[in-house]
């Protein structure tokens, strides 16, 4: 079988408190050169805040 062409990678928020999405980005695209930077909910402080992508452990 072939290798999968996408890597999990790991939306750490930027409120610092600890909270983060899991969620999968394709290497391979031209599109997707630099790290991902979402506007997402954190329910621990409690608004939606910035996320950065970070690695997976």
């Amino acid at each position: 079988m072939a290798k999968s062409a996408t890597i999990q990678i790991k939306l750490q928020s930027t409120a610092d408190t600890g909270y983060y999405y899991v969620t999968k980005k394709n290497p391979r695209s031209p599109n997707t050169t630099e790290k991902l930077e979402f506007k997402k909910y954190d329910p621990i402080a409690r608004k939606h805040v910035i996320f950065k992508e970070g690695k997976i452990k």
